[in-house]
């Protein structure tokens, strides 16, 4: 049965919220100075960005996620102290098959591997299964990141998609694997409480 008193925006130590102009620019920019944390996030090639770039990659978002309909854009924020930890996207919606695409980054290297990464993705997944009513979501991760890979599976994704040797970072091609759950899954797993 799915709860409906469940908290859709907030866990024990985290809270998803928008977007805010004044404080995150500085803060993610920093995150993208991190390279490798970049590079496991990101598939395309990283580069250091200045507030302002970031500034204008978030009205970028937000246009998008007005005009498109298909980008759900979250940030992670420390409960205690409101503090900017990371990001949540549900990206390339696709409605009529009720498909998406998920990615999570804890950019605050303090908060790594405490279990805010695994509160963000049950609530990203209740509010893609519950909310959205998706029908399956997708996430993509280089084969190098092995912490990723383990993540998604504890949270019953299954290996689909397997892209030999598609990308290439120091001189090193990886694979690309597609990990899938479908929402079906995801009730029967979690019972609908995500």
């Amino acid at each position: 049965m799915f709860d409906i008193q469940a908290q859709l925006f907030e866990a024990q130590d985290i809270r998803f919220g928008p977007i805010d102009h004044e404080t995150h620019p500085e803060v993610e920019s920093r995150w993208t100075h991190d390279a490798e944390f970049m590079r496991l996030m990101e598939l395309k090639p990283v580069r250091p960005l200045s507030p302002a770039m970031v500034k204008k990659k978030y009205e970028t978002i937000e246009k998008e996620m007005d005009e498109q309909k298909n980008l759900f854009y979250f940030t992670i924020r420390a409960r205690e102290d409101d503090r900017l930890i990371g990001k949540a996207l549900i990206e390339w919606v696709d409605w009529s098959n009720g498909n998406g695409y998920i990615l999570i980054g804890i950019g605050e290297p303090e908060f790594r591997r405490k279990g805010y990464g695994s509160q963000a993705l049950k609530m990203l997944l209740r509010y893609a299964f519950g909310e959205l009513n998706l029908y399956r979501v997708t996430a993509v991760v280089p084969a190098y990141n092995e912490g990723a890979l383990g993540f998604f599976q504890k949270f019953g994704f299954m290996e689909e998609v397997r892209r030999r040797k598609a990308l290439h970072r120091d001189g090193v091609f990886w694979d690309i694997i597609g990990l899938g759950l479908l929402n079906a899954e995801w009730r029967e797993q979690f019972n609908g409480r995500g």
